[in-house]
């Protein structure tokens, strides 16, 4: 028999667990945040490093041809996205590549104190652009001589 009227069992009210609930809410918030930006972070990271590669790949292809071929085979080259190439010519089947793309130009370069011939150049300007998603993520330029 209780004669004061106070309760004898300690208990969370409804209002207490709420207000743990959204405290606890934010604290997890807080900590989950620099993870998801560092996610994001980090797939932006691989985005570049693959798209270095596939740039690299396509420079080497243009550097072993010939240097009469060069700017015929790959001035206005391009790979549309989901279509992407390695070194050796062949198509990447994997998830991974399917938002790349690729473009190239190859455009002769003349020196004015070249000796030989007039218009007869000895360099190609080789620029390699590579696409994610239709926004750039890498280039390559290099000055190939004969």
């Amino acid at each position: 028999m209780r004669k004061c009227g106070c309760k004898t069992e300690a208990a969370f009210s409804m209002a207490e667990a709420m207000i743990a609930t959204v405290v606890l809410g934010i604290a997890a918030a807080g900590v989950l945040l620099p993870f998801t930006s560092g996610a994001a972070v980090r797939a932006d990271g691989m985005r570049r490093t693959l798209a270095a590669k596939l740039a690299a790949g396509l420079m080497e292809r243009i550097i072993s041809t010939p240097f009469e071929q060069i700017v015929d085979n790959f001035n206005g080259y391009t790979e549309p996205q989901g279509s992407v190439k390695d070194a050796t010519g062949t198509a990447f089947t994997s998830p991974g590549y399917a938002k790349f793309s690729i473009a190239a130009s190859c455009q002769y370069v003349y020196v004015p104190q070249e000796s030989g011939p007039p218009l007869q150049s000895k360099f190609i300007l080789a620029t390699v652009r590579v696409y994610y998603d239709g926004r750039q993520v890498a280039a390559v330029s290099r000055l190939i001589t004969k």
